[in-house]
């Protein structure tokens, strides 16, 4: 079923050419061994300067980051200026402010930046009540001779610098928990498998709400149980000078552990940008990025001659070889990377395709200053047909 995340954007916001190149890119079988490039990343081929690329969640917002590297800005402002904005929307339940808690109703956001000119980094693990983690990275970065904080004593430092904290659980997010825990505990409520389940979800559901939006709702609500999002959103840009920087920003996957940290604020995982060479991110299963330290690998890839389309799928080739490219275990996550080089050259891998008959891509969102698009991920692995 449809999520009310970023996915959802995707199916609002795919141009028809758009699906036209999707079907020409994702016409002939690609695997651990092939993994063909077609035609989108013939056409990234040439490089552009200023580019600005993020996960597609970031796509109405690239504009923003675009007129600051027109104006000579910085291009941590220019990243930056995208990703706040999906930390402040509470429709997107995968960063910030409405992002999906863990298991005990906590709302806990993961951040990095890194900035190319100046080689530094900073990050923040585990922060709550503060809705924008990718602006205490900053400040991490900045103010600090560390690179990253974590848990409480990021929430402290975020205090002394003033930030101002806020409850970051929104009803949507606190309706979908309530759901979830009624799957996962007999005590709270009927379980899925209960046939009282969906009068119980119906519990969950605001009575004022017109009755189609209930069923979105409780669609919504089905799909975030069963499969808890991982979201996120990645952003990097190089200017017309070719200075290079990136932010990555996530509220997590959906229901974890107190505590459990993803890739997000991990450098050389899901961020990682060195001036001399390009810039490379994730979106997706934290945990499988982490172990081929996804950021640096693809970086180094290009170092050594790679286009950026050609790194993000070596690197997905070895998230698939840590499972001896077995599809039935490789099926049960997600993850996508996304790079930029120094020339403005950009591409980005998926681990798998779009389903069979399904209208949704895997994209990501590219502006190279002409307007802000979307365009077709590079799979891995093609689904096969159920």
């Amino acid at each position: 079923m449809e999520k009310w995340t970023r996915r959802k954007f995707f199916l609002a916001s795919l141009a028809g050419s758009a699906a036209a190149a999707a079907g020409k890119l994702f016409g002939a079988a690609s695997g651990p061994g092939a993994g063909g490039l077609g035609t989108a990343a013939a056409a990234q081929a040439k490089g552009a300067r200023p580019l600005i690329i993020s996960a597609a969640n970031g796509v109405k917002w690239l504009d923003r980051g675009m007129d600051i590297l027109k104006k000579d800005g910085d291009t941590l402002d220019a990243v930056l200026a995208v990703v706040t904005q999906v930390e402040d929307d509470p429709t997107d339940t995968s960063v910030g402010y409405g992002g999906l808690p863990n298991e005990d109703g906590e709302v806990e956001l993961d951040a990095s930046v890194m900035h190319g000119p100046t080689r530094r980094a900073g990050a923040v693990a585990s922060i709550r009540r503060i809705k924008n983690p990718s602006l205490v990275a900053r400040m991490v970065m900045e103010k600090t001779n560390h690179v990253m904080l974590a848990g409480p004593g990021a929430l402290r430092f975020a205090q002394m610098q003033g930030v101002q904290p806020m409850d970051l659980l929104t009803d949507r997010a606190r309706t979908a928990w309530l759901a979830w825990k009624s799957k996962e505990t007999e005590n709270w409520a009927p379980g899925l498998d209960n046939p009282e389940w969906k009068e119980k979800v119906a519990e969950f559901i605001d009575p004022k709400l017109p009755e189609p939006q209930r069923t979105e709702m409780a669609a919504w609500l089905h799909e975030v149980v069963f499969n808890p999002p991982t979201g996120t959103i990645n952003c990097c840009a190089v200017n017309e000078k070719g200075e290079i920087s990136g932010t990555t920003t996530t509220s997590g996957l959906a229901w974890k552990i107190t505590g459990r940290v993803g890739d997000s604020p991990i450098i050389g995982a899901g961020l990682f940008v060195d001036n001399d060479i390009g810039a490379a991110g994730s979106t997706g299963k934290g945990e499988e990025n982490i172990k081929v330290a996804g950021g640096h690998t693809i970086v180094e890839l290009m170092r050594q001659g790679k286009s950026p389309a050609e790194a993000c799928l070596e690197a997905m080739r070895r998230v698939a070889r840590n499972y001896n490219n077995d599809k039935k275990k490789l099926s049960k996550f997600d993850l996508n990377f996304y790079a930029l080089n120094k020339d403005g050259q950009h591409g980005a891998a998926t681990l798998w395709g779009p389903r069979p008959g399904s209208t949704h891509v895997p994209s990501y969102a590219v502006h190279d200053g002409t307007e802000a698009k979307l365009v077709p991920c590079t799979p891995l692995f093609e689904r096969a047909q159920s």
